[in-house]
C-alpha cells in the first residue's frame, strides 16, 4: 500500500479521528503507530517463546468488574472500554490474569480496490509483575491466529507506540501520527 491508501484506510477505520478532544490535548512529542498485517502473511511460529505449564490463554468468561479492576492497573483510561461488548482474551497465570486485550471486529474496508475484512487486539496490556516474560506477545500472536482462522484479511494495531514489539509477529507500520495529524 502506498502512503495515501493507508491514509485513506486510516480515515476509514477512525472518522474524524484527529477532531477528538483527549487527541488534541496529547502533547506534541507523543508519536503513536498504525500498524496493519495481512493474515496471509501470518506465520505463527515466527514467535514461538517456551512458557511453562502455569500459563495458559483463552477468551475471558469471568465477572467483567474483576477484568476492569485488572485493566485499571495498566491504563485506567481503557476500562471504560471493557464493559462486554467485545471479545476480550486474556494470558493467565495459574487460572489469573495475567495479559488482556479486546478482539475487534473493525469491519469490511476497501484497499487498492478490494474489500477486505479487517480485525484486530486493542487496548493491549499486561499486569507489571507478569511483563517481560513473554506473556503479552504469545497472547497477541494467539489473537492474531483466531483472527485468520476466522477469516479476517488483515490484523490491524491502533495508536502505539509498542511499533517494535508488534514488528516481532510480522505487523508493518501504515502510518505514523501525532495530534498535529499523519506524520509524512
Amino acid at each position: 500500500m502506498d502512503k495515501q491508501e493507508c491514509i485513506l484506510l486510516f480515515n476509514s477505520l477512525h472518522p474524524n479521528f484527529f477532531e477528538s478532544d483527549f487527541i488534541c490535548d496529547l502533547p506534541d512529542e507523543y508519536v503513536f503507530d498504525e500498524m496493519i498485517l495481512f493474515l496471509d502473511e501470518f506465520d505463527a511460529h515466527i514467535y514461538d517463546k517456551r512458557l511453562d505449564g502455569s500459563v495458559s490463554f483463552g477468551f475471558y468468561e469471568g465477572d467483567i468488574d474483576g477484568l476492569r479492576k485488572k485493566v485499571e492497573k495498566v491504563d485506567k483510561d481503557w476500562v471504560q472500554f471493557f464493559d462486554g461488548s467485545d471479545r476480550m482474551f486474556c494470558g493467565y497465570v495459574k487460572g489469573r490474569v495475567a495479559s488482556f486485550c479486546l478482539v475487534d471486529d473493525m469491519g469490511i474496508h476497501k484497499i487498492n480496490g478490494h474489500e477486505l475484512k479487517i480485525g484486530g487486539p486493542g487496548c493491549v496490556g499486561t499486569l507489571p509483575e507478569y511483563r517481560d516474560k513473554g506473556i503479552g506477545l504469545t497472547m497477541i500472536k494467539n489473537v492474531t491466529q483466531i483472527l485468520k482462522e476466522e477469516g479476517y484479511d488483515c490484523s490491524y494495531i491502533h495508536y502505539t507506540y509498542l511499533a517494535q514489539w508488534y514488528e516481532r509477529l510480522g505487523y508493518k507500520t501504515l502510518i505514523r501520527w501525532s495530534r498535529n495529524g499523519v506524520k509524512l
